[in-house]
């Protein structure tokens, strides 16, 4: 029993001292005696996606001076390194910081597109704050604004359409949540930016169609006097669908409430005429 005991008191001695020099090693400093060798050791670990340890040794090219040759270079790898490493903010930092000091460098082009991609890669689910989204939108417009025949422009492209969906379901999930509170004014005011902002999103006659329901719903609110003109944006809305999304899926749905808004309406005309 002593044995069993003391044995196991040395093993977990021995992997005690393995984990203190496994924590020792990835602690250690790194060196160079030269902004070639910092940019070099840099690259070696960058290629092995050790992107923390990479960023240290780029950083490091400018312990020499920003104006070595392979400076250019050591800050675009920079950020790149800080962008591998998901530090998203950091790497559109140090993007920004390449385009300002080395503007007539061939690859500002590359260090806007893949600053918007470091705002992209920001952008979280369209539940959630989309302020990174709207900026990423920014970067990108930015980005091809200024090199419009850029090979990446295409890409960059999609990725504004990616974001401007993902903006457009946001603003849909706000309408939803207004309806769903009897919010019916604003919901329908939320779901007319969504086809009026991003008419070319997929949840556009979504939209006009959650603007239909939510304006006869508000009409059912109103006192007798304002009912009219609120199921009246719901007709106006229904023509909007048709004109602009013939083929739409939810054409039979809009048209089961026009009818009821139309009906409505006639009947709101007729007994302001009888009683008049």
């Amino acid at each position: 029993m002593y044995h069993t005991s003391v044995h196991r008191i040395h093993i977990l001695a021995i992997l005690a001292a393995v984990l203190w020099f496994a924590g020792c090693a990835g602690t250690s400093k790194i060196s160079y005696l030269s902004p070639q060798e910092a940019y070099d050791k840099g690259m070696v670990e960058y290629e092995r996606g050790r992107y923390d340890r990479a960023a240290q040794y780029f950083q490091g090219v400018f312990d020499f001076g920003r104006t070595v040759a392979i400076a250019a270079e050591a800050q675009l790898m920079l950020a790149r390194s800080y962008r591998g490493n998901k530090e998203y903010i950091l790497a559109a930092s140090e993007y920004t910081r390449f385009t300002e000091l080395y503007r007539t460098d061939p690859r500002v082009a590359v260090a806007y597109f893949e600053r918007a991609m470091s705002h992209f890669e920001q952008s979280p689910q369209f539940e959630l704050d989309q302020t990174p989204t709207e900026r990423s939108i920014e970067q990108f417009n930015l980005y091809m604004q200024r090199f419009p025949q850029h090979d990446s422009i295409s890409a960059a492209v999609l990725r504004v359409e990616e974001l401007r969906e993902k903006l457009a379901y946001k603003q849909y999930f706000n309408a939803q949540q207004y309806e769903r509170r009897g919010l019916f004014e604003a919901a329908g005011l939320s779901y007319e930016i969504v086809f009026n902002e991003y008419p070319e999103t997929p949840l556009a006659d979504d939209a006009l169609l959650g603007a239909m329901r939510s304006y006869i719903s508000f009409g059912d609110q109103s006192i007798t006097q304002r009912q009219a003109e609120r199921l009246q944006k719901a007709v106006d809305h229904y023509q909007r669908l048709v004109q602009i999304f013939p083929d739409s899926e939810l054409l039979q749905q809009a048209s089961s409430l026009h009818q009821e808004a139309s009906a409505r309406i006639a009947e709101l005309v007729a007994e302001s005429s009888a009683s008049s």
